[in-house]
């Protein structure tokens, strides 16, 4: 028998330490950290006024677990919580390395797998999901096992706020982008006409052209949500596309929050696309297409129907993936490390 761990071994923290505790998985190669206890739930009659307060009074914690040395640059999180309308399932906050996300595809995907294999979510394969940026359904498959394989979601409406916007982008000279919406505000770029080409080994070229875009975008261009909602109206991020390396339709990768980079498809940014195309007349509802991320995993994604969002007309994208668990973690907090709330180098 192994003399480690001794007897004397104790796994719970020093007096005075905060716990908190996640389930990880990740969605398409996207981490998700799911928060599954130690974080109070933040109070408020909608998801974005719970949004607000955690914005507000508990972005220690988004810190902690999102930034070094327990988290890094490009690490994203779920909060899970009650929901917020009465025949919701479940309500959820996403958060990454800048603050606090309108909506997460990829986030929605994985939180129902974690959710119904650990228990978490009430057992059942359709699941109404209270969102900041409104109602989401998700749909699970399950294997005769009880595994959770392939889930998809309808997403809140999507739709293209600007086409072919021209900005000055600096260093990278005038550019042409559409501003769409899939859940949060992006901008659109087609990377060959910047000759960048969408691989791993570019990936800090990738890095500095989104960001520079993206702040060009929030200098020079006004967005405006058609429902008024002005917590809403801020870019997200810049999403590149590119012909698919792939057996696919095309390519797209996302550079959003303080330059994260999104391993999957970003399934905010692929219903923002399906909107785009949709408007562009090169995609009917109910055709199913699919898109590949920077690492070659993919979602599929189609226009589930048509509809309007406030005076835009917009579409329902539906999108579709698989998560995989990844572990669990208890993560503990002492109040007197000066780096409590956590640092970001990149």
């Amino acid at each position: 028998m192994s003399a480690y761990p001794p007897s004397t071994w104790s796994d719970d923290p020093p007096v005075g330490f905060r716990r908190l505790s996640t389930l990880d998985a990740h969605v398409a190669g996207e981490p998700l950290r799911v928060i599954v206890d130690g974080w109070p739930e933040p109070p408020g009659d909608t998801i974005l006024a719970r949004r607000r307060h955690a914005q507000q009074h508990q972005d220690d914690l988004r810190r902690a677990l999102m930034l070094e040395p327990r988290g890094h640059a490009d690490m994203y999180g779920c909060l899970p919580m009650s929901p917020v309308t009465d025949d919701g399932d479940v309500g959820a906050l996403f958060l990454h390395n800048d603050g606090f996300s309108t909506m997460c595809g990829h986030g929605i995907i994985g939180l129902v797998t974690v959710g119904l294999e650990r228990g978490l979510l009430p057992d059942q394969d359709v699941l109404a999901i209270d969102t900041p940026a409104g109602r989401v359904t998700a749909r699970a498959e399950r294997g005769a096992d009880g595994r959770v394989g392939r889930v998809s979601f309808e997403n809140v409406p999507s739709f293209l706020c600007e086409r072919d916007l021209v900005v000055d982008a600096g260093a990278l000279g005038k550019l042409r982008c559409d501003i769409g919406f899939g859940g949060a505000f992006y901008a659109y770029v087609d990377a060959e006409a910047l000759g960048l080409e969408l691989v791993p080994e570019q990936i800090g070229r990738i890095i500095e052209c989104g960001m520079t875009i993206k702040r060009a975008v929030m200098d020079q261009y006004t967005i405006r949500h058609p429902d008024g909602d002005s917590e809403l109206e801020f870019l997200y991020g810049t999403i590149f596309f590119s012909p698919a390396v792939g057996d696919a339709h095309s390519r797209n990768v996302c550079v959003f929050a303080e330059g994260e980079v999104d391993r999957s498809p970003t399934g905010t940014g692929v219903s923002g696309r399906v909107a785009l195309l949709h408007a562009r007349g090169e995609l009917e509802p109910g055709e199913w297409i699919t898109i590949e991320s920077l690492i070659g995993t993919s979602f599929d994604v189609q226009v589930a129907r048509t509809t309007n969002c406030g005076s835009l007309p917009a579409v329902v994208p539906e999108v579709a993936g698989t998560a995989h668990l990844t572990g669990r973690h208890e993560f503990w907090i002492d109040p007197d490390d000066p780096l409590r709330a956590g640092l970001l180098l990149r």
